[in-house]
């Protein structure tokens, strides 16, 4: 327990990747048909070590961010349609090329929405899944002790490859893995300008789910060639938050770090 409360991190990306690839083993030995990737591992990770290593105050100090909503409204627009503009950007710089864009045509509102509310409440969808663990677990701690620039990186190279099992066998395009790392500094950026909130970077996570690139439909050579721009936009998008908001670069907010007993006393991941 002792070794616990000093390796918080280690635990929880350990826990984080032994329950979602849990499967992986029996897959690999034939006793399974197929991959079953658990993205619920993140959040299971959170509350196991949570309750282990530091009990009720830490469960009152993770569940503060998790429902922190008094934030200003502009951050509530930026987290639901920054993901929206970049994967419009993405499809209209796409179909400028000379990509037809069929899916456009049975896209509904009504749809849309019905995606975004079921994706924010299923626990083994990727938003619910992660955020409580990576962005209101992992972060903090990783923030404690270090700059935002460097925690986003860290956690990104962990989170991307926590990833690896959907490009082995779930069909996910291998330039997700970098488009991943890269998006994860717009989800540090956003998690500090809001005071550690994670309902924001869960409604940042579920917009990104519910309206993506795949919805305008492209095949072939085109799909490949939108994957890659989007990447490329991600990226300006993230290179513009360091170069035009520096300050919120250089040092997180106290309340999206986790200082106390045994933060203070953490050994380095």
């Amino acid at each position: 327990m002792d070794w616990l409360k000093h390796h918080r991190l280690t635990a929880f990306f350990v826990l984080a990747y032994a329950i979602s690839w849990a499967s992986w083993p029996f897959f690999a030995a034939g006793l399974m048909p197929r991959m079953e990737f658990l993205s619920v591992g993140p959040l299971a990770a959170a509350v196991i070590v949570i309750a282990l290593a530091v009990g009720r105050a830490g469960f009152r100090a993770w569940g503060r961010r998790l429902i922190r909503w008094r934030v200003g409204w502009i951050w509530y627009a930026v987290a639901l349609l920054l993901p929206a503009a970049l994967v419009l950007v993405t499809g209209f710089i796409t179909m400028a090329l000379g990509a037809a864009a069929p899916g456009l045509e049975r896209l509904t509102w009504g749809g849309l929405m019905t995606v975004f509310a079921v994706r924010l409440v299923n626990p083994l969808d990727g938003a619910l899944g992660e955020e409580p663990g990576f962005r209101g677990y992992a972060l903090p701690l990783l923030q404690a002790s270090r700059p935002p620039l460097l925690s986003a990186a860290v956690l990104g190279a962990l989170v991307t490859l926590w990833h690896l099992p959907l490009v082995l066998f779930s069909g996910l395009s291998a330039i997700g893995l970098p488009t991943t790392f890269a998006i994860t500094f717009l989800y540090v950026w956003l998690f500090n300008r809001t005071g550690g909130s994670v309902l924001l970077t869960l409604l940042f996570h579920n917009s990104q789910g519910t309206f993506t690139v795949g919805s305008f439909g492209f095949t072939a050579t085109d799909a490949g060639r939108a994957e890659l721009i989007y990447f490329l936009a991600v990226v300006l998008a993230v290179l513009a938050t360091v170069v035009l908001d520096r300050r919120a670069w250089r040092r997180a907010p106290r309340s999206a770090t986790a200082v106390g007993r045994f933060s203070l006393r953490m050994r380095p991941l």
